[in-house]
């Protein structure tokens, strides 16, 4: 047993001490209250999930492993002559639940470099798409075509003993974890440069750096992907993607099938899409504007429109954050580093200044602050990434850091399957005191 499995076997030996007590000797106690509004509204806020992993707080925004975001950013190792850390290190605090040192994050980086090698038929798999196809679909068939490889799924059949789940989930973790970056940049060059062809990884670096080569962009790109990456890791269980991967493995099923899983709900518009929503309504913004940075007034103007017209103003407002998003902040004080000057930047921080203060004059959001998807899809806009429904997978690749972690612990506490009970609109109007209108249909 490697070092950091064994770490990790100790954390979970006595965690599992932790959950057994808690369900043991406190098991019948009510946390929380449902609603009918809950119920109808998609189970918003009821807490019926567990995770170590991360907390979405209201006013500190995400947390990992009960760190904040600019913790994170400052505590863990950098590559030399970095602004942003490793993944790597990343995935080793969601997993093991410590800040790792610098030592470690090498180590770490060796294995998932060892790693890397992407079976032919997989590079066949994305090859057989038409050129037309979303690269979600082909991002989610790409990874499902993999399950060959799960090593729970060939230990299970073979009989594995249920406290070992944790261990064959485990490697299957690292293994579609140092694959994911190679397999997102091929499915870019494919789609959109097809005469650059397909880059081999470079040995020699990190996580955020090779996905930076084998996309051919140079630096800073290899800082915009390590702060991509990590900003998007995770955001409790409970968003679409995070969720829609724990239930699948909640069901025994292989990590393959729950990544697979979890990016097709990611590539839903109300959820990980957003930021290419932003994107297309600053272009018409811009449009609009003839390419000119707007007055004070023209932008009121603009967002009034926007409003009265029905819809949303997209990068604002969140279910769950009171303030500005903390991962929002950090793409911000990026831009200001290395974009000043961009144009599409420059709306973005005009905005900052007016939106909200129009939000709560309208009234309706609940949180008026500018929220990750705000300032992503510039970033990447402004560094060459110009295609829109790539973003997604980017946002995949770095989701799917969290979500495994998630898994691993789910396996090595033992979690059940997943299954809430459902109600009928007739039994919900009963437990309301609403009575049944009796219809006479008597043709």
């Amino acid at each position: 047993m490697g070092a950091l499995k064994e770490k990790l076997y100790k954390k979970i030996l006595k965690h599992r001490t932790r959950t057994r007590t808690l369900v043991k000797e406190h098991g019948d106690k009510v946390i929380d209250q449902v609603t009918v509004a809950q119920v109808v509204g998609g189970m918003r806020g009821i807490k019926s999930l567990t995770t170590d992993i991360s907390y979405l707080d209201p006013y500190e925004g995400i947390r990992y492993r009960g760190f904040t975001l600019p913790e994170v950013l400052s505590l863990l190792p950098k590559p030399k002559g970095a602004e942003m850390p490793y993944v790597e290190g990343l995935y080793y605090l969601l997993l093991i639940g410590e800040m790792p040192s610098h030592d470690l994050v090498e180590k770490l980086m060796v294995k998932f470099r060892n790693r890397r090698i992407v079976p032919r038929y997989v590079w066949d798999v994305i090859d057989s798409f038409p050129s037309e196809s979303h690269p979600m679909a082909i991002l989610s068939a790409a990874v499902m075509s993999m399950q060959r490889e799960s090593h729970f799924n060939i230990q299970y059949k073979n009989g594995m003993n249920k406290k070992d789940y944790w261990d064959a989930t485990y490697e299957d973790s690292i293994n579609l974890m140092a694959k994911l970056p190679l397999i997102g940049a091929y499915i870019y060059n494919k789609l959109y440069k097809p005469e650059k062809g397909h880059k081999n990884p470079n040995p020699t670096l990190d996580l955020g750096g090779n996905f930076a080569y084998m996309m051919g962009k140079d630096k800073p790109y290899d800082d915009v992907s390590r702060m991509y990456f990590i900003l998007h890791a995770d955001h409790e269980s409970g968003n679409v993607s995070a969720h829609t991967g724990h239930l699948v493995a909640s069901s025994l099923s292989d990590v393959y099938y729950s990544i697979s899983a979890m990016i097709n709900g990611l590539a839903g518009p109300l959820h990980g899409l957003a930021n290419q929503e932003v994107l297309r309504w600053l272009q018409g913004l811009r449009v609009q504007m003839g390419n000119k940075l707007p007055s004070e007034e023209d932008l009121k103007k603009y967002v009034w429109d926007t409003l009265n017209s029905g819809q949303v103003i997209p990068g604002y407002g969140h279910a769950v954050l009171r303030k500005t998003d903390p991962r929002y902040t950090v793409q911000r004080e990026f831009c200001l580093k290395h974009m000043p000057d961009d144009g599409l930047f420059k709306y973005v921080d005009a905005l900052y200044k007016v939106v909200p203060d129009i939000l709560r004059e309208h009234g309706k959001a609940k949180n008026p602050w500018p929220n990750v998807d705000a300032q992503s899809g510039v970033v990447q806009w402004h560094y060459g990434v110009k295609e829109y429904d790539f973003y997604t997978v980017l946002f995949a690749i770095g989701r799917s850091i969290g979500v495994l972690s998630n898994i691993v612990w789910d396996r090595a506490l033992g979690y059940s399957l997943e299954r809430p009970k459902s109600v009928t609109t007739d039994m919900l109007e009963e437990m309301v005191g609403i009575k049944k209108e009796v219809v006479n249909d008597a043709n």
